[in-house]
């Protein structure tokens, strides 16, 4: 397995995965979406495994304005604004190759061990 958690140091969630996977002994990477945040083809691969750019999207953001903006705009320019703010995507992200979840979801990482 090669485990990828993308998420910010605040967020619960991202304690809560980084949890998960230390307890059994699983060895990940955290990568803090406010320092670096997501690839063009990580975000791509993210993407596909989870059914579209809207998915990614969290509605609970703090940041309204850019919330508003993404409903006008095409996928490729909503692409380029999530990956320019990466705090408006879902934390959680985790990797693992061309598998991923958004948010907390320790059912679907029993299934990857």
């Amino acid at each position: 397995m090669n485990i990828q958690i993308f998420g910010t140091k605040k967020c619960f969630d991202s304690k809560k995965a980084e949890r998960y996977f230390k307890e059994r002994g699983i060895k990940y990477q955290f990568i803090d979406m406010k320092e670096k945040g997501m690839s063009r083809g990580e975000f791509n691969n993210v993407k596909k495994a989870v059914g579209g750019t809207d998915k990614l999207i969290n509605s609970a953001s703090k940041d309204k304005d850019l919330l508003a903006l993404l409903n006008y705009l095409s996928e490729e320019d909503m692409e380029e604004k999530l990956l320019e703010n990466p705090q408006v995507i879902v934390t959680p992200v985790v990797r693992n190759g061309a598998k991923a979840t958004i948010g907390y979801c320790p059912e679907v990482w029993k299934e990857w061990e």
